[in-house]
């Protein structure tokens, strides 16, 4: 595909992410995301995400393998996630799981500095390459243990986690300003997920709302 249809390939997923964010506001309490995360999607050249030989599904609505049995989430996903969010340009964001980079790349262009880990070696060595060569240089990565988090960098206005605990881990709520906001998929493989939105209360708890059904490969323990 050259770029023209690229361009097109966009045009075409931007209208079905607003279809969907219609269908669903049953579910996540919105109708339309906010023009900032919009234009973010519309931006973003998830072809430059993805497998070579995927480069002309890129903008097909849907998830696609991205090696070491991790994926590149659906373009609706990454859309509701980041609306969830509701981070401002000035926003210090924790992202668990950088991947291939995408969402991180999302994040980056609506919050003022994300901080991305990866525990895969291989996927955030060539994430941080490949986001350096696309001029995103608001985002810092790091090869590590995401139920750690980054406590150094902490607290954080906003946490995104983009594969599923079974269980929201401690130590990032921790790192999470009062009033800053969560996304996450709670849940085991094989079963319903449920993606929640959680805001940091006063006594340190989280308000949890239930906001979609999804399908996340699941978050990885360990060093």
């Amino acid at each position: 595909m050259n770029d023209d249809s690229f361009a097109e390939a966009r045009r075409r997923l931007i209208e079905e992410i607003e279809t969907e964010a219609r269908e669903t506001q049953n579910w996540t309490g919105r109708a339309q995301y906010s023009p900032r995360v919009m234009a973010a999607m519309a931006k973003v050249p998830r072809h430059e995400f993805v497998l070579p030989g995927d480069r002309d599904q890129a903008y097909v609505n849907r998830p696609l393998p991205i090696g070491h049995g991790q994926t590149i989430s659906q373009p609706y996903i990454v859309a509701v996630m980041t609306d969830l969010l509701d981070v401002g340009p000035s926003d210090r964001v924790l992202e668990v799981g950088t991947g291939c980079g995408y969402q991180a790349a999302v994040l980056a262009e609506v919050a003022g500095r994300i901080y991305s880990i990866e525990i895969v070696r291989e996927l955030g060595e060539e994430a941080a390459i490949r986001l350096r060569e696309l001029g995103y240089d608001n985002i810092e990565t790091r090869i590590g243990n995401g139920y750690e988090g980054w406590p150094e960098a902490a607290p954080f206005d906003a946490v995104m986690i983009t594969s599923a605990p079974p269980q929201i881990p401690m130590a990032l709520v921790d790192q999470l300003k009062i009033g800053g906001r969560m996304v996450v998929p709670v849940g085991f493989p094989g079963e319903t997920q449920t993606l929640y939105r959680c805001v940091k209360q006063e006594d340190g708890t989280l308000d949890k709302q239930r906001k979609l059904p999804v399908a996340f490969v699941p978050m990885v323990d360990g060093p």
